[in-house]
């Protein structure tokens, strides 16, 4: 029974050939994760917060990068992440074009 490991890596993680050099792989794995998950954040949930408040927050993001690192060689956690960026970006427009259409209205 062998098992194709390249085979059953997701996009990103085949793109940073983690199976081939692992710990430049899995740090640009890493990266674009958290990275990512700023951008979502950001993007979706972010409020005004006191500077410590922030740190903290992205603190978390960054513990939280290192799970979701490891689940993304096998499974799409960037790639859902990428999608789910691009939601909030579309959504950001179209409420930066709606506003705007009202503001001209009025």
């Amino acid at each position: 029974m062998e098992e194709n490991i390249p085979e059953r890596l997701s996009f990103f993680a085949s793109l940073y050939r983690v199976d081939e050099n692992p710990d430049l792989g899995m740090w640009m794995l890493y990266l674009t994760i958290f990275a990512l998950s700023i951008l979502v954040y950001k993007l979706g949930f972010a409020l005004k917060l006191p500077i410590l408040k922030s740190a903290v927050i992205y603190l978390f993001l960054a513990l939280g990068g290192t799970v979701l690192a490891f689940l993304g060689i096998f499974l799409p956690v960037a790639e859902g992440l990428v999608v789910a960026a691009l939601i909030l970006i579309i959504y950001k427009i179209r409420l930066r074009r709606f506003k705007e259409e009202e503001g001209s209205q009025s």
